[in-house]
């Protein structure tokens, strides 16, 4: 008989690396996940962006307004495979994994303002807190460690990685969270917290490393599912 697939959740942020989601990032967790022979469903938050932004010149649009979940639903490819947030439910996926992204850290949370005294989106926290309690591992990609993973489960004393940046190291620290450095190409696994990060772009490097990374952390995430 063979094993049912293992299901991963894909929360988004949006749709672009500066008001959104990292793009790359979402495809290449997407693809590493169909590899590792799972199956994947993309969930966002129904809110507003912060702000939208001009991606050819990293201006923000005065007066422009775009939704965190129809912008994701352009990398989920339509509605088929893209989920509200807030009807996540844990018990019907083995993992959950947040792809990077300005918007990770603007419309997950307002960690991009705040730093460690940032808010949470409340659908971000439920999900993070829920699955936690399940004891379903989660991934975090890129800023997601420090912008999601860090002020959720930082009263946890989760150990993450963003690389090996100090001023964003030094937030995940205030938040309460163990930061440990890490190589684009690597990943950190806090095996009591069922937690994976890796730095992804923090490290600014390109497909070929970022995809690394992000392979393992979706492998060393599946893992931690048995």
């Amino acid at each position: 008989m063979n094993e049912q697939k293992q299901k991963v959740a894909v929360v988004l942020s949006g749709c672009g690396v500066f008001d959104g989601t990292e793009i790359h990032e979402a495809v290449l967790t997407l693809l590493a996940i169909e590899e590792e022979g799972a199956s994947w469903h993309c969930f966002a938050p129904n809110v507003e962006q912060m702000h939208v932004v001009d991606h050819t010149t990293g201006e923000v649009e005065e007066g422009a307004k775009r939704s965190v979940f129809s912008e994701s639903a352009r990398i989920a490819r339509g509605a088929e495979k893209l989920t509200e947030l807030a009807e996540y439910d844990p018990m019907e996926f083995d993992a959950i994994v947040f792809p990077g992204g300005f918007g990770g850290a603007k419309n997950l949370s307002d960690f991009a303002v705040r730093g460690a005294d940032a808010k949470v989106e409340e659908s971000v926290t439920t999900a993070v807190h829920s699955s936690y309690a399940k004891g379903k591992p989660i991934g975090f990609i890129c800023i997601t460690p420090a912008s999601v993973g860090a002020l959720t489960l930082g009263g946890e004393k989760v150990e993450l990685t963003i690389g090996n940046d100090l001023d964003t190291a030094s937030q995940v620290m205030q938040c309460g969270a163990k930061h440990t450095d890490c190589s684009v190409d690597d990943v950190v696994v806090d095996l009591k917290n069922k937690v994976v990060s890796t730095p992804a772009y923090m490290l600014g490097s390109g497909l070929v490393d970022v995809r690394k990374g992000i392979a393992k952390l979706i492998n060393e995430l599946l893992k931690l599912t048995h």
